[in-house]
């Protein structure tokens, strides 16, 4: 199943990361434009989408760098998502 899955993101590698990447540029920009009345729920769910699909890409490419960086941004992801869910309170 999973080398199923890892030929169709390498056929659509290109699509996927720039997918990610646009995704990226929106959650982020939307708190720029909104500040504190930013869904933060949202924006933290769909910034960790992004994370997982540019994290699965870049270890295919087997890029240890942007591995790294993409993993990490999923770890922030559900800290945020759990800060914004109030259960860290």
């Amino acid at each position: 199943m999973i080398n199923k899955l890892n030929a169709v993101v390498s056929r659509h590698i290109r699509a996927i990361e720039m997918t990610g990447v646009l995704m990226r540029i929106f959650s982020f920009s939307l708190v720029g434009w909104l500040g504190p009345h930013s869904p933060f729920g949202f924006v933290w769910a769909f910034n960790t989408c992004d994370a997982v699909m540019l994290s699965w890409c870049s270890v295919i490419k087997k890029d240890p760098a942007y591995t790294l960086l993409n993993v990490f941004w999923i770890g922030v992801g559900i800290v945020g998502m759990i800060r914004a869910s109030g259960f860290s309170q």
